[in-house]
């Protein structure tokens, strides 16, 4: 059934959103046809700015709907997102300013390009980009899942509706670069913010309040059993290890215009933290609502039908309009951030070494739409739904193995390339051989440790644990015998705030 007073709204917010996403192109003006400006807006955003920003990157409209719907499947377990999301901002406060700071002063546009100079190595730099793009491309067909989710509950063609959103989404990328998603991001989370706070004060008072929500809950959701206590914490530890080693919260991240943005909102993003938890509990009040999932997204579609049963039609379009422009942002900045990726790290290292700085955006502006059709594609094309929702879960394994790469050089100077490499090898190559064990439908597997029947841990930390492993005992042996590779050392003053960076922010 096509709901028409909602799709009005829909459409009237989806405009507004287009529109905001052009005329961002004016938005602190700078020269488009350069990368550092269409990829990274010139590194010139502030904290409130930033704010928006990274909570419209990190917390996505996939994760609108996707974290109720692990809690409405799977209880409990679905809450770990809570505590990663907390224990990740004291790593950001910490390790996020020194990246950056190097950076800036040596004009890095990726975390592959650190890479590159750190080791002076063009294939370690090579591996850790196309790592990064293998683990966006699936999380941007996620995002466009979440918006399909969202045409589904309104009742329109999804093939039409989405190659409508994939233009929009696709010009004002090209146009505005990373500012369309920056200023959107400010309309976005405010939408998201009206409709999560709406939604945890109406829908439990429709429901005869919190306790008759949890009431209606079984007893074996609402608390976690002691066989996945450790799969628990390791997959909390292991997502905050990874979260801002994916392109995309890199980009964010470079984007700022000092060390004391970055750290302003490492105190303040937490603020999101409060919302996710919210959000998580939109799970307990589809049980208890009686919502049933519908084909051919399953546990996705409940928050969609759970806010057209509980609201009104003007407020339900509100709010769906507000999922799907979730969407937008981060897609927009993952596919930047892909694009950038592959301009910096792979066609001006191997396909054109002398490319000019006018065609190297060019060339990721382009890059930057063939990654949303491939996205797309996952959606529309019968079948591979399913394979974008495993291979996401994969993204966050293999992203995790860049760790040792990106963030340990910042800290340790001895670090053997070599090492680093096989390091990177052993963690990819065992963590998709569990994952393959697991026919790619979950990120914990059982390890024969503890119990007779083994403990379920999360893949991507244990692989990471090998991968450390296999760097530091590779280094410290090249060390020992004097046959290092450590490539170029940082100093005291790739850290220090060059007179253009200082500020305030």
């Amino acid at each position: 059934m096509i709901h028409w007073d909602e799709i009005v709204i829909f459409v009237g917010l989806g405009l507004f959103v287009t529109v905001v996403g052009f005329v961002a192109a004016r938005w602190r003006k700078g020269d488009l046809d350069l990368i550092e400006e269409w990829g990274l807006a010139g590194r010139r955003f502030g904290t409130v700015v930033t704010w928006f920003l990274l909570g419209g990157d990190l917390y996505t409209a996939y994760t609108f709907v996707a974290v109720p719907a692990l809690v409405f499947a799977s209880g409990a377990l679905g809450l770990y997102a809570l505590p990663y999301t907390i224990i990740v901002y004291p790593l950001v406060y910490f390790i996020m300013p020194r990246i950056w700071q190097v950076a800036r002063n040596r004009g890095y546009v990726t975390a592959a390009d650190f890479v590159k100079d750190r080791f002076d190595s063009r294939t370690l730099a090579l591996l850790i980009a196309l790592t990064g793009i293998l683990a966006t491309m699936p999380y941007i067909a996620l995002q466009i899942l979440g918006i399909a989710v969202v045409i589904q509950a309104l009742g329109v063609s999804i093939e039409f509706a989405l190659i409508i959103a994939f233009v929009v989404l696709a010009l004002f990328t090209y146009v505005s670069g990373l500012r369309a998603p920056a200023l959107i991001a400010l309309v976005k989370d405010t939408l998201i913010w009206i409709t999560v706070i709406a939604a945890v004060i109406v829908i439990p008072a429709k429901l005869g309040g919190l306790g008759a929500v949890f009431a209606a809950v079984p007893a074996a959701k609402l608390s976690l059993p002691p066989a996945l206590f450790a799969g628990y914490s390791t997959l909390a530890l292991g997502s905050a290890l990874a979260l801002f080693l994916y392109p995309h919260a890199i980009t964010g991240t470079f984007a700022s215009k000092s060390q004391r943005v970055i750290k302003r909102n490492a105190a303040f993003l937490p603020a999101y933290s409060f919302l996710l938890g919210l959000i998580a509990l939109l799970g307990y009040m589809a049980i208890a609502a009686g919502i049933k999932p519908i084909a051919p997204y399953g546990a996705t579609s409940i928050v969609p039908q759970l806010i057209q049963v509980e609201f009104p039609t003007w407020f339900a379009g509100f709010a769906l309009a507000a999922i799907a422009i979730g969407a937008l942002v981060p897609a927009s900045i993952m596919s930047i951030a892909a694009a950038n990726l592959f301009c910096r790290n792979v066609y001006r290292e191997y396909i054109k070494p002398g490319v000019t700085p006018g065609e190297e955006a060019r060339v990721a502006k382009i890059a930057s739409l063939v990654v949303k059709l491939g996205a797309v594609g996952f959606i529309l094309i019968p079948g591979l739904t399913q394979y974008a929702i495993t291979l996401q879960l994969a993204g966050g394994v293999w992203i995790l193995q860049t760790l040792p790469a990106v963030f340990l050089a910042l800290y340790v100077p001895w670090l053997d390339r070599r090492g680093v490499t096989a390091g990177w090898a052993i963690g990819m190559a065992t963590g998709t051989y569990w994952l393959l064990v697991n026919g790619f439908s979950s990120s914990l597997f059982t390890y024969p440790v503890g119990d007779a029947g083994g403990t379920k841990l999360y893949i991507g930390l244990v692989a990471f644990l090998l991968n450390i492993v296999v760097v530091v005992a590779w280094s410290a042996i090249a060390r020992t015998v004097g046959q290092t590779r450590t490539g170029r050392a940082l100093s005291g003053a790739d850290y220090e705030p060059a007179p253009a960076a200082a500020g305030s922010g």
